[in-house]
């Protein structure tokens, strides 16, 4: 893993987060508890700072990063970053599950309790509306989403990569 300080910001990485061999995290990244940073991931605080919340798993391929000096990464709790996804200077708030290979462009944000479908692009400062579904290209709402969904999905999957990195830490 590479794990490294960029003009004298460094990662802080809480000792019960995961994170994968070679996953690389540099900057100003602050993450909560629980997190998991997977296979090939990179999260780059060199430009702008990256805050995570607690139980947030960036899965294998994501890229999380910022516009210098103009648009940080935040991001909330209970957060899934799907496989390959891209977010880039936005804001992601509580309970948000981004789909795998969908892309979340600068000055977004996601309110909690909200599905990013796999495979969307967020554009520029697209503002999704707490409890709803954006898919496409570009995204837009699709339907709003059931508590059956966000306890479903956007809960079990935070909870389940909680679990598998603890199958890691050994």
């Amino acid at each position: 893993m590479i794990i490294q300080a960029v003009n004298g910001k460094h990662p802080q990485i809480p000792t019960d987060c995961f994170i994968a061999q070679n996953a690389t995290i540099v900057g100003e990244v602050i993450m909560g508890s629980e997190c998991s940073v997977w296979f090939n991931t990179v999260i780059r605080g060199d430009v702008h700072f990256i805050k995570m919340g607690d139980r947030v798993n960036v899965q294998d391929g994501a890229v999380v990063h910022a516009t210098y000096q103009k648009s940080p990464t935040t991001i909330g709790n209970n957060v899934s970053i799907g496989h390959n996804a891209i977010v880039h200077g936005c804001t992601i708030r509580d309970n948000v599950l981004i789909g795998m290979g969908s892309i979340v462009m600068d000055d977004c944000v996601i309110e909690s309790n909200s599905i990013i479908a796999a495979g969307a692009v967020v554009t520029k400062n697209t503002h999704v509306e707490s409890g709803s579904i954006y898919a496409g290209v570009p995204a837009k709402k699709v339907k709003d989403i059931s508590q059956e969904l966000i306890d479903g999905e956007i809960g079990r999957i935070a909870a389940n990569y909680v679990e598998y990195s603890s199958w890691f830490k050994g």
